[in-house]
């Protein structure tokens, strides 16, 4: 699952947030980290279904959008490039919105893995179909 492709992303994605809070990673004890920890916890020992944690998000406001539609999926549902790009009233940005959804910082939280090709196949991913498949049968099977 944590293959070089993955990894290249992600610091990617680490990077940006850096530049674009002007900030230093510090590791440390936080409220919202351990409020973010037991909710995760919970997604994965299902029982629970929607995330209420506050987000920071760092991008461009077309990324932005994105990923604020992405939270309007529901759990246990799926949509496509196109849907999400006809949801931000853009179909011609199919490839924007799949560069946004690989750009996403908070996965799992911000549901990216709920997005699939047209053809209802599971594509793009930044850590891997493997580990997306596993979270859409954790909620297709385990709450439907």
């Amino acid at each position: 699952m944590c293959d070089w492709r993955y990894r290249k992303n992600r610091d990617a994605v680490d990077a940006r947030i850096q530049q674009g809070l002007k900030a230093e990673y510090l590791e440390h004890e936080d409220v919202a980290l351990e409020k973010t920890q037991q909710q995760l916890n919970e997604y994965f020992n299902h029982e629970r279904k929607v995330f209420e944690i506050p987000l920071l998000m760092v991008g461009t406001p077309f990324q932005k959008s994105v990923w604020k539609r992405l939270l309007k999926i529901p759990f246990g549902q799926t949509a496509s490039y196109l849907e999400l790009a006809r949801a931000i009233g853009n179909t011609k940005a199919v490839r924007a919105v799949a560069s946004a959804n690989g750009a996403n910082a908070h996965s799992i939280i911000v549901p990216c893995h709920r997005i699939i090709g047209s053809n209802g196949k599971l594509v793009g991913y930044a850590g891997g179909t493997e580990a997306k498949a596993k979270l859409l049968g954790l909620e297709f099977d385990l709450f439907n």
